[in-house]
């Protein structure tokens, strides 16, 4: 019988431990309990939105008694006041229509809820509740229990409520609304009709124009006028600069027609113009604030610790009120927040969130651990030393040079398109006011009016925003994210890609396993699967998930001794795996310290070792084959050189490789390439690559949970998406190509119409009709060819 879906989940499940209720199959206990909740409740259509919605839930008992503390829940809420509370809770697993309905109908299965409402782009579910009959942990545990566990960390501690800044939306409203009523009310005037209520409330209708024209200039407009005032005053001609000229003009000849009758004026093409300003800039901002990319430790930390009272009692406390001297109790899969010293007898610390090793590091009593740690494994207890503001990690992410420094002099293409654009044209309006004012001063006033509106850079300016934005928008449909549209010009510049290599151009969610020994019989294979079901360390766990299915059968006893291996009994044999001198190996060299390996040993019987080698990203050897035609590149690493062997198989010749790099050696690195005049792009994972991710020209982060995990960086990759960073960099190539093309054609249209403009041949209102014809070509054809170019194979 071959393998079937978990009606709720949808991971493949086998016969052998499938589960079958109410005439369905589902992978494990934790998915059959879900569906029998939603059942209870009447909730099964959540299944109708999509097929197999849901999420496997985790055991987290205990996970959450922090939040019966009081000043911590406080801290957490949005509102409270009286027995009515309103919290927003991350949830990382919102992702399709059945996510957002069963989250909007939590009434039904928690009482005491009342409204709960899903913000889907940011992940959020906002729960209003009553706090007398039920508690805000009771409402995380229900999350949980149906696979929604929110993400709390000590970010959502400190920070609280955020500023939100709106003023852009403001003026585009504003800019919106002057933008529609004056279009409307200058209709009659376009086709000069003659009707006597029309003619006799011309007036009036012309001065409701002008008022409504009044806040789109002075409002809306005014971030132009603010950039064109301090262009000029740091002496340097960007492109906002005859924008808020143009601006300014058409106010001006509009106001002057309207009082001396000459006609309604250009306030509708005004009106238009900072609109389409404004939405492009608006376009571009909501393209990318999808994510936050300038995260620290508090993102990662969880809110509270459990400390051990001088009484032997346990209270959960606020991370920033542990103190020197605390004693602390750590939790299996729980990050060390303190740095601190060891109390337990061993333990096991994953410190690949800070080193990038990605094997457990084990430590005995009195020794020290640092903060970034995660603990594998049993419960332990630690002294604290320092507390979370004075601790390793805290100092490594606060320090400068870990800091993204954004290069001020770095010039976008608009600016170096602006720097000649801007000048020119002052100089051919100025130019075509003092010919025609020899012979008609009012056709002198007409040309210098129509050279700067039919030449007003909107399309030019607008080019940019509305190419980047819409690459932004494509990017991150496909699973790469990045912080800015300035980001995109920059990758089109790299020359040199540096890789991390463990989490990065490896992947930690599987290992490759070999096998070095005699071979193992199938009732010695029922032993070792047996004996590695009951062990929790990594290892074992992966070795377990690599060997093939077996029959189960009863552990006699079993001792997992930390940081040297097992020994079990079973069916009369005697089972010892773990490291090579734990059990014993006949044959080890200098080599073996080097290999992550498992021996096996069964009745005083040496068999052989299971060799653990880093399985590396899918694609990879084709992507390094493909990037190093265009590209130098360079892989660092904090693990030793034990995987040279490999990496240099894999790799195009001449990459070059270097091992047992520090994060600070990471970032020297960096930049003594920069010094070189290179243009650094660097892809890393972890905390240890921060610095470099911050020195380099271009940072992307790859990981497994873009809503989770992202060090400051410039963007963000999935990890299913690294094999394509080739198609990447060559889409930010073709964003500048469409740029350079739009400009031509933007160019193209205002050397035309200033040639009718300078000779007196182009009215000021026509300029005005003219002008928005052309942004509009102009964002038509940026989206068109950027849409055309994502979907070609680049």
């Amino acid at each position: 019988m071959s393998a079937q879906n978990c009606y709720h989940c949808g991971l493949a499940i086998d016969e052998n431990e499938e589960i079958h209720f109410d005439e369905k199959l589902f992978c494990c206990n934790g998915c059959k309990t879900v569906y029998e909740i939603f059942s209870s409740h009447d909730l099964t259509s959540y299944y109708d939105f999509a097929k197999s919605p849901g999420a496997t839930p985790q055991d987290i008992q205990g996970k959450y008694d922090f939040l019966e503390n009081e000043a911590i829940r406080s801290k957490i809420l949005e509102f409270q006041e009286g027995n009515t509370a309103i919290v927003s809770l991350n949830i990382p697993h919102i992702h399709c229509s059945s996510c957002i309905w069963i989250l909007e109908n939590l009434s039904r299965i928690q009482p005491g809820i009342n409204i709960s409402q899903v913000n889907f782009p940011e992940k959020k579910v906002r729960i209003t509740y009553d706090s007398d009959q039920v508690s805000l942990k009771t409402i995380v545990y229900t999350l949980s229990s149906i696979g929604y566990e929110p993400y709390i960390s000590l970010e959502n501690y400190e920070t609280g409520k955020n500023n939100v800044d709106r003023s852009l939306t403001y003026k585009l409203g504003v800019a919106f609304f002057c933008f529609g009523n004056i279009m409307l009310l200058s209709f009659p005037e376009y086709f000069e009709i003659k009707e006597f209520w029309l003619d006799n409330y011309k007036p009036f209708f012309r001065g409701l124009i002008f008022i409504l024209a009044l806040p789109s200039f002075l409002y809306s407009a005014s971030g132009y006028y603010i950039s064109a005032y301090k262009s000029i005053k740091s002496r340097m001609l960007n492109i906002d600069i005859p924008i808020a000229l143009g601006i300014i003009i058409m106010f001006v000849r509009s106001t002057y027609d309207i009082v001396m009758n000459y006609g309604s004026g250009f306030f509708d093409s005004m009106a238009g113009l900072v609109f389409f300003m404004l939405l492009g800039k608006m376009f571009q901002i909501k393209t990318y604030s999808f994510l936050s990319f300038e995260r620290d430790f508090k993102s990662y930390f969880p809110i509270a610790v459990t400390r051990i009272n001088p009484d032997s009692s346990e209270e959960n406390l606020p991370i920033y009120d542990v103190e020197k001297g605390n004693r602390l109790l750590i939790r299996n899969q729980e990050l060390i927040p303190v740095d601190g010293i060891l109390i337990s007898e061993s333990a096991e610390i994953d410190y690949s969130f800070v080193t990038g090793e990605a094997v457990p590091i084990t430590k005995k009593s009195g020794d020290k651990i640092f903060a970034g740690g995660k603990q594998i494994g049993k419960v332990v207890e630690m002294e604290v030393l320092h507390s979370v503001s004075q601790s390793y990690l805290t100092q490594l992410w606060s320090n400068e040079i870990f800091q993204k420094n954004v290069d001020q002099k770095h010039k976008t293409i608009t600016d170096t398109i602006s720097r000649y654009f801007t000048p020119i044209l002052l100089l051919i309006a100025f130019a075509g006011f003092g010919y025609w004012i020899f012979f008609d001063a009012n056709t002198a006033f007409n040309v210098f009016t129509a050279v700067l509106i039919v030449a007003c850079p909107c399309a030019l300016a607008l080019t940019a925003p509305f190419t980047f934005g819409n690459i932004l928008r494509i990017l991150g449909k496909q699973k790469l994210y990045l912080k800015n549209a300035l980001v995109i010009e920059q990758l089109a510049k790299v020359n040199t890609i540096v890789f991390d290599k463990t989490g990065t151009i490896t992947t930690n969610k599987k290992s490759n396993i070999t096998y070095e020994g005699t071979v193992i019989s199938d009732e010695d294979f029922i032993l070792i699967k047996n004996t590695l079901r009951a062990s929790n360390h990594p290892l074992s766990r992966m070795l377990y998930d690599f060997l093939p299915e077996t029959k189960k059968i009863k552990i006699d006893d079993f001792e997992e001794i930390t940081g040297k291996g097992i020994l079990a009994f079973a069916e009369n044999a005697s089972i010892k795996i773990g490291s090579g001198k734990f059990v014993e190996s006949p044959v080890l060299d200098s080599s073996e310290i080097e290999r992550t390996s498992l021996h096996i040993k069964i009745n005083d019987v040496y068999y052989g070792k299971f060799l653990f080698e880093n399985q590396y990203r899918e694609g990879l050897e084709k992507l390094f084959a493909t990037l190093s035609k265009d590209y130098q590149i360079k892989v660092l690493s904090g693990d030793n050189d034990g995987e040279r062997g490999n990496l240099e198989n894999i790799l195009p010749k001449g990459t070059e490789l270097i091992f047992n790099q520090k994060p600070e050696q990471k970032l020297d690195f960096i930049k003594k390439l920069q010094q070189n005049g290179q243009n650094v792009m660097m892809v890393g994972d972890g905390l240890n690559d921060a610095g470099a991710l911050a020195q380099s020209n271009v940072g992307i982060s790859i990981s497994e949970n873009v809503n989770v995990f992202s060090p400051a960086c410039d963007a963000i990759l999935d990890a299913s998406e690294f094999s394509r960073l080739n198609y990447f960099l060559k889409l930010s190539h073709k964003a500048i190509l469409i740029i350079k093309m739009s400009f031509a054609l933007s160019l193209l249209y205002n050397v035309i119409g200033l040639a009718f403009a300078v000779t007196g041949n182009l009215l000021p209102l026509v300029a005005a009709i003219i002008m928005p014809l052309s942004t509009i070509t102009i964002v038509s054809f940026v989206t068109f060819m950027s849409n055309y170019f994502s979907k070609r194979k680049l």
